[in-house]
């Protein structure tokens, strides 16, 4: 009797060691923020000056790294708006802009690095969107 009980056990423990999810094997990105997708946004909105010193793609996230005066850096915010338009191009394309909040009023420059989720910036039916970001000479080709 005990040796039935042992064999439903270890056949127990193979179906559940077997029971794996196929997405385990991806890795989970965590980005800083989102994208905001708001044409209206994007066209009104007034952003303190900043250098924009490096962009490039990690997964789904867009790393940006920028370079402005201020005591510290700390209490910066930058966000990343998309016009919410869709140019009808082969890859299509879509503009952005970096909104820096800036009210630090220190001479000194500093740099920061922030990244952004742009799964919001996939575009239906293609698997790669060009990004173009406003002050920033090279688009960026987005492939997912």
């Amino acid at each position: 009797m005990k040796f039935k009980k042992l064999i439903a056990l270890l056949l127990f423990a193979v179906l559940l060691l077997n029971m794996q999810c196929e997405d385990d094997d991806q890795p989970l990105t965590v980005c800083d923020a989102t994208t905001i997708i708001d044409n209206e946004l994007y066209e009104n909105a007034q952003t303190a000056f900043y250098n924009l010193v490096n962009v490039e793609i990690n997964e789904n996230c867009l790393n940006i790294e920028i370079s402005s005066s201020g005591c510290s850096g700390e209490t910066w915010v930058l966000e990343l708006v998309d016009s919410a338009d869709i140019f009808e191009s082969n890859p299509p394309q879509r503009n952005l802009k970096l909104v820096l909040t800036n009210n630090e009023t220190c001479l000194a420059v500093f740099e920061q690095k922030q990244s952004f989720d742009i799964t919001s910036l996939q575009v239906e039916d293609v698997n790669e969107v060009v990004l173009n970001i406003e002050d920033f000479l090279e688009p960026i080709l987005y492939s997912y």
